[in-house]
């Protein structure tokens, strides 16, 4: 049974996340969560960790989340189903779009669903951040916030490397 509740989970979320990887957490944060696989505090930590390595961040949620339930095969069942929706929606639809491609509605659609998109991820922004609160206190969230900020935006460090640099600070701040 676990093993369909891996694929479905991991299906619905990636079939109704437009919009790639970003888009696609809250919904896989929701069904992990809901379903008891993990708690908020262990999805972030894994979603720390998914960050900090190369590669599609969905894949990677899926890989861990799958192999944490289902051992080899559930890691298996849950990338595939990460993947699946993806490419037969990308084949069937590119199609379509394509033989449309110049239509005013067509144009609208991928313009009207940025907004939905950025309020999933302001919605999982915002729980991580009174997570944050509430587990590791306000200086230490806003001294890695403002260092995040100025490593990213003002230096041009390398996200990956910030990541790292995070969980090298919490590791030693124990």
């Amino acid at each position: 049974m676990v093993y369909w509740d891996l694929f479905w989970a991991f299906f619905i979320a990636n079939i109704l996340g437009y919009g790639g990887g970003p888009a696609t957490i809250p919904l896989i944060q929701t069904e992990v969560i809901q379903r008891g696989w993990l708690t908020n505090q262990e999805f972030n930590e894994a979603l720390a960790m998914g960050n900090a390595l190369p590669g599609p961040i969905a894949t990677k949620m899926a890989g861990y989340i799958g192999f944490h339930e289902g051992g080899v095969l559930g890691a298996f069942l849950a990338v595939f189903a990460t993947v699946a929706p993806s490419l037969l929606l990308m084949l069937t639809l590119m199609g379509i779009l394509y033989t449309y491609r110049h239509s005013q509605q067509v144009k609208r659609m991928t313009l009207y669903v940025k907004p939905t998109i950025a309020v999933l991820l302001g919605i999982m922004a915002f729980r991580s951040f009174e997570e944050s609160y509430l587990q590791v206190g306000v200086g230490q969230m806003l001294f890695l916030g403002i260092i995040s900020y100025i490593l990213l935006e003002k230096v041009k460090v390398h996200p990956a490397i910030v990541v790292l640099g995070a969980l090298i600070y919490g590791g030693l701040n124990l």
